[in-house]
């Protein structure tokens, strides 16, 4: 374990020597200037403890480093009155469902799978953009919710936390996923609610009404699904008349338990979010045409929310 002691170096400097480190090495240890020494500082200015000039970074600083290299920080240890020792270990990029292609399709998210032990309601981000967009929809005035793309009932369970008993139970609730398994654990969460295992691409089949809120997370982007049609066709013929949608886009990966921020996308090898972008401003045109109140919020996941003008 190598460890090295930065003093005045250029971040440009550490992440060029860190990526070096870390190609042969699963952990690096730095000795870096303590942030608690200081309550107002910014990443860059320069400071000097017994004649020697450091550069301040703040922990974020090394949290979002450690990020971008695919490692996370370890707890910090003293080593002076001056110096803290933080250690970047690297991800497991193999423990990633991202990669597992070779299980059957269907289930790649179900009970079984690495993608059931992800729980987005713990990350703060994620959290945060979705029950701000729940608010924005005035949640406690929809009666009637379909989920495309449901798993186990996550966006669900956060409903059940912001509303009252009385009011979660006067909902409607429907979920829609192609994993069998997933669908099982959904039911057993909220028994007395509506939910299907099938492809989505499928959903004219199920004769399912409209609904006053459509919800779909990190599901419309499939590569099996027709974005623009599918889209289109939610909005047309299964959103009522005064009814709201909230969509998430995957701006994330999920590599050895963390939520690493950034698209990937085909045939490159770093964060690139044109097909992101592009999904998002499609949907956003699509909507204000359609005379909806459209929002743009989120970070790892990127959420639109839309109201139509005038109703609740």
């Amino acid at each position: 374990m190598k460890t090295v002691q930065y003093t005045n170096q250029s971040m440009f400097e550490i992440i060029n020597q860190l990526k070096d480190s870390l190609a042969s090495s699963n952990n690096v240890v730095l000795q870096v200037v303590n942030p608690d020494i200081f309550s107002d500082k910014y990443s860059g200015e320069i400071v000097e403890l017994e004649d020697i000039e450091y550069i301040y970074r703040g922990y974020k600083a090394w949290i979002n480093l450690a990020e971008m290299l695919h490692c996370k920080i370890l707890t910090p240890k003293i080593v002076n009155e001056k110096l803290v020792q933080i250690t970047f270990e690297k991800l497991n990029k193999e423990s990633s469902f991202h990669l597992k292609n070779d299980i059957d399709r269907v289930e790649k998210y179900g009970v079984n799978s690495l993608f059931n032990r992800i729980n987005k309601n713990e990350e703060p981000t994620f959290l945060n953009a979705y029950a701000h967009a729940l608010s924005s929809v005035r949640i406690k005035n929809r009666k009637n919710i379909l989920n495309i793309g449901i798993n186990r009932g996550d966006e669900f369970a956060l409903i059940k936390e912001m509303l009252s008993k009385e009011e979660f139970e006067n909902l409607k609730l429907v979920g829609i996923d192609h994993s069998i398994t997933a669908i099982n654990e959904a039911r057993n969460r909220f028994p007395t609610n509506n939910f299907y295992a099938s492809d989505i691409n499928d959903i004219d089949e199920l004769n399912l009404g409209k609904f006053d809120l459509i919800i779909s997370i990190g599901t419309l982007q499939s590569p099996s699904i027709n974005y623009k049609l599918f889209l289109m066709n939610l909005v047309q013929n299964y959103l009522g008349i005064n009814g709201a949608i909230i969509l998430g886009f995957p701006n994330s990966r999920w590599i050895g338990g963390e939520l690493i921020y950034g698209a990937m996308a085909p045939n490159y090898n770093y964060s690139e979010m044109s097909l992101l972008y592009n999904d998002v401003i499609f949907a956003k045109k699509y909507l204000q045409q359609k005379k909806f109140r459209v929002t743009i919020t989120g970070r790892e996941y990127i959420f639109l929310t839309a109201t139509k003008i005038g109703s609740l």
